[in-house]
């Protein structure tokens, strides 16, 4: 899942006009032997920084909304997306309730005058093309395929937004939490996470590396997983068959999900919160915290 990192700030002809760009930022050397001391120096580096950070933020994505509602400054993020207030989707929902939001239209987002938008590299192409042709700042995140990627992103944003100690503080929490949550010891469940239409996450995914992390041993072995059908996988014989929180409303894709044949392995267990598993935030040890759980409650009864 690697796509172009890169903040992109392409100009044209048709560049906006009417909104100057911030100028460059000056770099002064002056000898602290002149009487400023080095707490001064770095007063005047965090000043810098803070005046060349952007001032308005929108984000059209709801993993890059998590992100800036976890880093942003206080009124620096002026819209996400609309999915952002959606606690099936975003596990940062109630920090989105007083966040205007958009639908991720050009429109929309030119009359919000932002200095830099932020979005999925799948994600409103059309809208993005046409931002970028009119000179607005655009920063494209890739989904995440681990632990390593969504700690990258962190720091990406921290440095966007110009809030790179906000990052740190994030991160140093992060780990702290992730090292506490490794703490897997055999006997280790065979275990299939079970999605729509049968799909299963292999170790190469984001959820596979969960499932890893938390101490299962994933049935799946292709990279980036499979589609298992249903005789299979009751063949298979698994310890733990995990699936999602079903939505409200009836979907043929999650039909299977509710078959009576999965219920009788005695291996069914329903996951809380979907929304924990998508996105590079710390939410994902939560996910990862409620697997640990899981694996604990079966060695237990062993």
């Amino acid at each position: 899942m690697s796509a172009s990192r890169t903040c992109s700030t392409p100009t044209t002809s048709r560049s906006r006009a009417t909104k100057p760009r911030a100028a460059p930022p000056i770099s002064v050397s002056v000898p602290l032997s002149k009487g400023i001391t080095l707490a001064a120096a770095l007063v005047l580096t965090g000043a810098a920084a803070l005046a060349d950070a952007p001032r308005r933020v929108v984000s059209l994505n709801v993993c890059t909304d998590q992100l800036a509602l976890l880093l942003a400054a206080p009124e620096q993020l002026v819209s996400v997306s609309s999915l952002a207030r959606d606690p099936r989707t975003s596990a940062y929902a109630d920090r989105a309730q007083d966040v205007p939001v958009n639908t991720g239209k050009a429109e929309e987002v030119v009359l919000l005058d932002p200095d830099l938008v932020l979005a999925g590299t799948f994600s409103t192409q059309a809208s993005l093309s046409m931002l970028e042709r009119l000179g607005y700042a655009v920063a494209r995140f890739a989904p995440v395929s681990s632990l390593e990627d969504a700690r990258a992103n962190i720091t990406r944003m921290g440095a966007l937004l110009g809030r790179e100690e906000a990052a740190a503080d994030l991160l140093a929490d992060f780990d702290t939490r992730l090292s506490a949550l490794s703490d897997a010891e055999p006997p280790l469940p065979r275990t299939a996470l079970y999605g729509p239409r049968g799909t299963s996450a292999g170790p190469g995914t984001l959820s596979g590396q969960l499932i890893a992390r938390a101490g299962l041993r994933n049935i799946v072995t292709e990279d980036y997983g499979r589609t298992l059908p249903l005789e299979e996988l009751i063949l298979a014989d698994p310890d733990l068959i995990l699936v999602g929180a079903p939505y409200s409303g009836h979907s043929e894709a999650t039909a299977l999900l509710d078959h009576p044949a999965l219920r009788d392995t005695g291996a069914l267990r329903q996951l809380s919160d979907g929304a924990n598993w998508v996105c590079e935030t710390p939410a994902l040890l939560d996910a990862l915290a409620e697997l640990r759980d899981m694996r604990r409650d079966w060695q237990a009864a062993q």
